[in-house]
């Protein structure tokens, strides 16, 4: 067990030289770092949008917030069999959440939750955590609209840990690390603009993206 808690200062420094936290499962209290040897990255300009994705947020009535429930995206992104979010990684996201260095990307339905992503931002670089769907599409629709949100902000980066199949489908790639680092040191070398830019619809999203690409 640890001998010491990790503070978001140091949670911030880990991702600034290339490591991230994670833990075994939510029922193991300790929080170990990850240096991948090959790392998933998302290209801000590289973002596959389907013409099945794209038909469906043009005819969506959902609405797409940002940090307007950030716990319970996390919450969401735990609500698995299987999860590395345990009781401290929790703590410290909220923690930095509430010092304006995490953010959600949010998908409602109504008043329903229904999808999300969450990250961490430095510089200009977007650190990826997790993302979940309790609807058809809603993680896709809520990976988009960061994708659009981060380039309208100034990021170069969004960093995905790892390349699952999910995230292939959708445009991400992997690279080594040291490919990575030098992205990394670049991204960390800008600034962002997350919180002066005004929140999109989902159709303005796809019809930036489906322009671009």
């Amino acid at each position: 067990m640890q001998d010491f808690q990790i503070t978001t200062d140091l949670l911030l420094k880990g991702y600034a030289s290339g490591i991230f936290p994670m833990a075994e499962s939510r029922d193991d209290p300790e929080v170990f770092w990850v240096d991948p040897r090959l790392r998933g990255v998302l290209p801000l300009d590289g973002f596959h949008m389907s013409r099945s994705l794209a038909r469906a947020m043009r005819r969506t009535d959902w609405a797409l917030r940002i940090d307007s429930d950030f716990c319970g995206v996390l919450d969401g992104c735990a609500d698995r069999a299987d999860t590395w979010i345990n009781p401290e990684i929790r703590r410290l996201y909220i923690e930095l959440h509430m010092s304006d260095d995490a953010h959600s990307f949010e998908i409602w339905e109504g008043a329903t939750l229904v999808g999300g992503v969450y990250g961490v931002t430095l510089g200009g670089a977007f650190f990826g955590e997790s993302m979940f769907s309790r609807r058809t599409n809603a993680s896709k629709m809520a990976l988009a609209a960061a994708v659009d949100h981060l380039n309208r902000s100034g990021f170069s980066l969004f960093d995905t840990q790892f390349l699952t199949p999910h995230l292939a489908s959708l445009g991400g790639i992997e690279i080594t690390r040291g490919q990575y680092h030098k992205r990394l040191d670049r991204a960390l070398a800008g600034r962002n603009q997350f919180s002066d830019v005004p929140v999109a619809t989902l159709q303005d999203v796809v019809q930036r993206i489906t322009q671009t690409s």
